[in-house]
């Protein structure tokens, strides 16, 4: 007894259904292509930004080779620069020099004129200066304020001169006084009337004893 075969089954799946599995199917490969699409323009994106940032690294070594030779140009001529002001400095230093030395003489000649040509005044008006006789007592070693302070009227009344006030001052010291006044000149070049009294009082101000060598 012979088993009957059975017949194939129908498809389940409608026209309908096709269609929209078939629209199914084309947006996606549509999808697929635009992905593609959007893969190749990125790509091409990033090739475009590698490239542009070879060009700046490329520029950048140019830059970096133009920065290295400028500063080294820049630094020859800063030292050639700095050579010739030290060479212009030594060479106003040494005029200058030379005219400060000239200078210097040439004022150290003026002032030794100058203290000749008082000194000659000076001796000249001592010597035609007629000084009345004055009973002016001599400093001994005491009280040396109030001495000076008479000589500086006796000065005054008769019209003495600053420079002709210490000579006049040591005709008028004892003996030992005046040889305090030896001592003093080898100490100073230039003894002026008012080096005369402040030697003076600092001296005698405070001393008990009337001589110099007590």
């Amino acid at each position: 007894m012979k088993t009957p075969s059975k017949e194939p089954e129908s498809s389940s799946m409608t026209h309908e259904e096709e269609e929209e599995m078939l629209h199914d199917i084309s947006e996606l490969q549509e999808q697929v292509q635009q992905m593609s699409r959007s893969q190749k323009l990125t790509e091409a994106k990033i090739n475009g930004v590698e490239s542009k940032i070879k060009g700046m690294e490329a520029k950048m070594d140019d830059s970096k080779t133009n920065l290295k030779r400028d500063m080294a140009d820049l630094k020859t001529d800063l030292k050639t620069d700095m050579d010739k002001l030290k060479i212009n400095m030594n060479k106003l230093l040494q005029e200058m020099g030379t005219k400060g030395e000239r200078v210097l003489k040439e004022t150290r000649d003026e002032n030794k004129r100058n203290v000749n040509h008082d000194s000659i005044d000076a001796n000249a008006r001592l010597k035609t200066h007629h000084i009345p006789k004055i009973d002016m007592r001599k400093f001994y070693g005491k009280d040396p304020a109030t001495w000076i302070l008479q000589m500086e009227q006796f000065f005054d009344l008769n019209n003495v001169q600053n420079t002709q006030k210490v000579r006049m001052t040591t005709l008028y010291l004892e003996p030992n006084q005046f040889v305090w006044y030896q001592w003093l000149c080898s100490r100073k070049k230039i003894i002026t009337w008012a080096i005369f009294m402040e030697e003076l009082v600092a001296h005698y101000e405070d001393t008990k004893s009337n001589t110099f060598f007590s």
